[in-house]
């Protein structure tokens, strides 16, 4: 009889132990862990982040970090970490997590545009992957890497075309910059290519233009003319005589920076500078800033005409008028300077 108490005894225990442990399991596994109301939280882990990493980052989004530690050793994750943008669902489990986190890394859009150079863009593409801006500015500027593909530090940035792309986010500089040139040469297709030859243009001589016609205007509708128009004075040997690119040559200068050229004046045309286009023939040796898309394509498609000057429209600002006689310019001209007067604006 004793014996009998004893064994089921023992066996009333294993069931209290196995529900115990069946308890355990399931907290540990199944049930809702997370802490936070909206509907989705994002952690970022490093590539070279170690568990307790990831810990830090999940300890304010859930409720019980000990039993995500306990299934997470179970599971093997504290030594296989896997770095990478992932969203922590609300309601999630301690499985569904590592689930996710192991094996989600969440893609993301990376856009640029209208960078003025190389450091800036780098700037701009480290506030949206984990590579710093010194490493990407490091593989952006490689003199190896720009001269096995035709780039020099005057045309590096044209190998970044502005848009929206998706990656992960724990890119790295080399792999952010390996993407940047196959994006390059897809859109440097075969029409595009063809265009470019018909202009006798590189790609790079396209990409400088291009600079040059969307610092003139923002305006799409009117950068085909604006580039007819330098294309004009390509083709009879007249300088570009491109404002622009009298700003950039000042801003090389200390005395220019941290300024803002509002008025372009007669000193500014006597900056020694490749790139002041009234003292040299031709397109200046590289970029003045990063071109849209629509600027780019300006150049390639430029509207066929008989203008050979334009100005800043003062009364229909942001766009311009054209004109085919340095006299009809010139009285254009004094329109918009009279207009900058008016405003105050003397430099």
């Amino acid at each position: 009889m004793n014996i009998k108490k004893i064994l089921l005894a023992i066996a009333l225990i294993g069931l209290v132990v196995a529900a115990f442990f069946a308890n355990f399991v399931y907290k540990a596994m199944f049930k809702p862990n997370t802490a936070f109301n909206n509907e989705e939280a994002y952690i970022y882990i490093p590539s070279d982040a170690k568990y307790k990493d990831v810990q830090q980052q999940l300890s304010s989004l859930l409720i019980d970090l000990e039993s995500f530690d306990a299934l997470a050793k179970q599971k093997k994750y504290t030594s296989n970490i896997k770095a990478g943008k992932y969203a922590i669902k609300k309601g999630m489990s301690n499985n569904d997590i590592i689930n996710t986190i192991r094996s989600k890394n969440l893609p993301i859009n990376i856009a640029f545009n209208n960078q003025e150079t190389i450091e800036k863009l780098a700037g701009r593409i480290a506030s949206q992957i984990e590579a710093d801006s010194l490493s990407l500015l490091q593989a952006m500027t490689d003199k190896a890497f720009l001269n096995e593909n035709n780039f020099s530090d005057k045309t590096a940035l044209g190998m970044y075309i502005p848009n929206s792309y998706e990656f992960f986010w724990n890119t790295s500089a080399e792999s952010f910059r390996a993407r940047m040139l196959k994006e390059y040469n897809r859109f440097w297709n075969e029409k595009r290519l063809a265009k470019a030859k018909a202009l006798n243009l590189t790609k790079d001589e396209v990409m400088t233009l291009a600079s040059i016609v969307h610092e003139e205007s923002k305006q799409a509708s009117e950068q085909p003319r604006i580039a007819g128009v330098y294309l004009n004075r390509i083709r009879i040997g007249m300088p570009l005589q491109a404002d622009p690119t009298l700003k950039y040559a000042a801003y090389q200068l200390p005395e220019y920076k941290n300024t803002i050229i509002k008025r372009v004046l007669n000193v500014h045309k006597e900056i020694e500078s490749p790139y002041n286009t009234y003292k040299n023939l031709g397109l200046p040796p590289g970029l003045i800033a990063m071109p849209d898309i629509s600027a780019i394509d300006a150049v390639l498609n430029f509207e066929t005409h008989k203008y050979l000057y334009f100005c800043a429209d003062a009364k229909n600002l942001g766009f311009h008028k054209f004109a085919k006689t340095l006299a009809q310019h010139n009285a254009n001209a004094r329109e918009y300077q009279s207009y900058l007067s008016r405003q105050g604006i003397n430099k």
